[in-house]
């Protein structure tokens, strides 16, 4: 039974809140089975999910802002450290792209030419509950803010 680890030793064993540990059994993320009424987890499906998410799991950011320079700027960065990213210049493009897939990241200009950039706000957060949103402006003392 070595292959079986109780939710604390999971949760040690991965360095996060007990917690969290449940969080995630609860809605299927961690291979786990249910014996006698608690929770088991399996060690070597755990490793090789994480082995894999090392390998190919690189973050995906979404940068919505139509300034090109700043595009270009986010796009050379973010492929120096290693992110997978999409990088947009309106709301419309924005929606498409959080439509077609999931983000880890969101850095959101407030101007956008099309349209309000709380759409895109309200759309991550809608959608993408769990995916942060950095708010990026060249007007800080926008009453958008």
């Amino acid at each position: 039974m070595h292959n079986l680890l109780t939710v604390k030793e999971t949760a040690k064993y991965l360095r996060i809140p007990l917690p969290t540990v449940y969080y995630l059994v609860q809605r299927g993320q961690l291979p786990a089975i249910q014996i006698g009424g608690r929770w088991r987890i399996k060690k070597n499906a755990l490793d090789k999910d994480i082995l894999k998410e090392e390998k190919s799991g690189q973050p995906t950011v979404l940068v919505v802002d139509d300034d090109e320079s700043l595009q270009n700027l986010f796009k050379l960065f973010l492929k120096k450290i290693g992110f997978s990213r999409v990088v947009v210049g309106t709301v419309k493009e924005a929606i498409a792209a959080l439509e077609k897939q999931k983000f880890d990241l969101v850095f959101l200009d407030l101007k956008l030419p099309d349209g309000p950039a709380d759409d895109v706000y309200d759309f991550v957060k809608r959608d993408q509950p769990d995916c942060p949103v950095i708010i990026i402006t060249g007007y800080p003392d926008s009453e958008m803010l």
